[in-house]
Parts: structure tokens; C-alpha cells; sequence
């Protein structure tokens, strides 16, 4: 075995576990989930069924990751952090009867590469965080969030962009649509409320 499960951890045998990664103490990882590479999985934390996360990505304590969810390499999961997947939420029909789970349709939370979720955030399913994005502490995603969208609040907005070192950009002086990152002087340009890598 060429990775950590912590005693008090429950990993079903049909899941896979990517070589390096660590699963800590009361965290569960249910049936056919996968885990990629040098991942961290925090105290307290659920990894749904069938539930696909890429290699370097962390999930600190009592996130809640539920399935069809799936999470790019990179992918920062603050604590406490939801993940849903129930569009419609009810424990009964509409006869009284409670729910199993062939009685509702499981819709996913889709995180793009190098992504970071906030403590105690919430991603309502169905939604997608773009790549590099940066959603804030507490907020509260109801709608798709852009590649390097800062966003924030409830329900979350966007107030800016963020790149690759999690910093938020400033804009370039004298240049439409031209941003750079304060701490690595990385340059991006926005067009049309798309931002990307300014690779000239």
C-alpha cells in the first residue's frame, strides 16, 4: 500500500486511492470513489460514491463531498465545505413516503484545475467552478463561476479576478483588458468577461 488511511478512517474496498495521499481520522471515502495522486483528506471529511478527484488536491476537515461530483487536479477544499447534489431536496414524495435512492436524480459539483473553495462555503448542484478560481469564506455558488472568477457573498458574485498564486490581480495601466498578479507579475487578459493567460 503506497498510501496513509488513518485507523479510525472508513475507505470502502472498491475504492481507489492514488499513490501518496493521506486519509485522516474519521473521514470516509464511499463506494467506487477515485483519488488521484498526493491528495489529502481531512479529519471528519466524505468523499461520495463515484466520486472522481484528481491528483495534489486537499480536503481539509469535515468538507462534504458529495457524488456525481468531480474535482480537478489541484483542487483546494476548505473545511467545512458542501458540496450538494440534490437540486430539489425532499426526505419524502409528495405521498408522505420517504425517499430512496432510485426516487431522485443525483446532479454534481464540477471544480476545475488548481481551484480553491472557502471555508464553509456551499456549491448548490448543478454548478461548475472554473479553473483558478477563487471562491470566498461562507459564500454560497448558485450559478457557474468563470476560470480565475474572485467571487463572493450570498448568493456568491464576482468582484474581480484571481491567478495562479490565489492573489487577486490588478489591472495594467494604459491597457484595456490587461491584468497581472501583484506577487508573480503573471499577465492575463479579459475579453468578453473571460479572462486567460497572456501567453505573449
Amino acid at each position: 500500500m503506497n498510501y496513509r488511511v488513518q485507523p479510525t478512517a472508513q475507505v470502502d474496498e472498491t475504492a481507489e486511492i492514488g499513490a501518496g495521499s493521506s486519509v485522516w481520522e474519521l473521514a470516509q471515502i464511499r463506494e467506487n470513489a477515485r483519488l488521484g495522486e498526493g491528495c489529502v483528506i481531512g479529519r471528519g471529511a466524505y468523499v461520495g460514491t463515484g466520486v472522481r478527484i484528481g491528483d495534489n488536491v486537499k480536503l481539509q476537515n469535515y468538507a462534504l463531498v458529495y457524488e456525481p461530483a468531480e474535482l480537478g487536479d489541484g483542487v483546494f477544499v476548505g473545511p467545512a465545505v458542501v458540496l450538494t447534489n440534490d437540486h430539489n431536496p425532499r426526505s419524502v414524495d409528495p405521498e408522505g413516503k420517504l425517499k430512496r435512492g432510485g426516487d431522485w436524480e443525483a446532479v454534481g459539483v464540477k471544480v476545475g484545475e488548481g481551484a480553491s473553495l472557502g471555508a464553509r462555503s456551499v456549491c448548490v448542484a448543478p454548478v461548475r467552478v472554473g479553473r483558478w478560481a477563487m471562491v470566498a469564506a461562507g459564500a454560497v455558488v448558485t450559478r457557474d463561476v468563470p476560470d480565475f472568477a474572485l467571487v463572493v457573498g450570498v448568493p456568491a458574485r464576482q468582484i474581480g479576478w484571481v491567478g495562479r498564486a490565489g492573489v487577486r490581480l490588478v489591472e495594467r495601466a494604459g491597457e484595456e483588458g490587461a491584468w497581472e498578479c501583484p506577487q508573480t507579475g503573471a499577465r492575463y487578459r479579459e475579453k468578453d468577461g473571460v479572462l486567460v493567460e497572456d501567453e505573449g
